[in-house]
């Protein structure tokens, strides 16, 4: 996607030569996911995709549009399976089936709460002995917050900010478009990705099976993260 926007120049400000490619590529890779079925991923997907024409230079009444278009599809996918309407539901008032559909998030916060301020100590969480499920993957955040406290949830958001931030920087910095684009999109997709993660663990969004990068349990996750951190490194060293 970086190359093919780098090489389109300014055609990315019309919707037929410029977005709607992009749009139909992307599309077909996040309707593949979605009929795992894994909605949060082909999520992830289009949203990187977004962010990548945004910073292409595509025209933001275009993408305004288009992320109307996106809320709709979303809210009409939630609405077909039944157990992602359970979970919507269940992000509304999460109390209201402690037991079901509610019983994840409720978990998170209770882990979250009792890390207080310092935490209860490493290795002395109560809530990953089977109360949270996946605890080690989708919920590791829970945990950290558990046994580290405020200190560590605060930590570990700053490091993913600086991450985050240098990321910008070598996109910003760096000489030429590919390389612009390419930094922009590793780093969106890092971005999208953590922050769903924190937001599904705060229950600040619907619970949805999304892992934290670098951090949670899972060798071809962190392999991948890796080299898409190691280009970005390669990309940083021409500026």
């Amino acid at each position: 996607m970086s190359d093919n926007l780098s090489r389109k120049g300014e055609k990315v400000k019309t919707f037929l030569q410029g977005v709607l490619p992009v749009l139909i590529v992307s599309g077909i890779f996040a309707g593949l996911i979605i009929a795992e079925p894994n909605m949060s991923t082909s999520v992830i997907v289009m949203a990187t995709a977004f962010s990548m024409l945004f910073v292409a230079g595509a025209k933001v009444s275009q993408l305004s549009v288009i992320l109307i278009l996106g809320a709709v599809v979303a809210f009409f996918a939630m609405k077909s399976a039944d157990y992602r309407w359970r979970r919507f539901t269940a992000f509304l008032n999460p109390w209201a089936d402690p037991l079901g559909d509610g019983y994840q998030a409720i978990q998170s916060l209770y882990a979250l709460g009792a890390g207080g301020f310092f935490g209860v100590g490493f290795g002395q969480s109560r809530q990953k002995n089977y109360y949270i499920p996946e605890a080690q993957n989708d919920f590791i955040f829970a945990i950290i917050g558990e046994e580290f406290g405020f200190i560590g949830v605060f930590f570990i958001i700053l490091l993913f900010t600086i991450l985050i931030w240098r990321g910008i920087r070598i996109a910003i910095n760096c000489k030429d478009r590919f390389g612009m684009l390419l930094a922009a999109g590793i780093t969106s997709l890092i971005a999208i990705q953590s922050s769903i993660n924190l937001l599904v663990v705060s229950s600040s969004m619907p619970v949805t099976g999304v892992t934290l990068p670098l951090i949670s349990y899972g060798g071809s996750s962190l392999l991948f993260t890796l080299i898409s951190l190691g280009i970005l490194l390669n990309i940083s060293r021409d500026l």
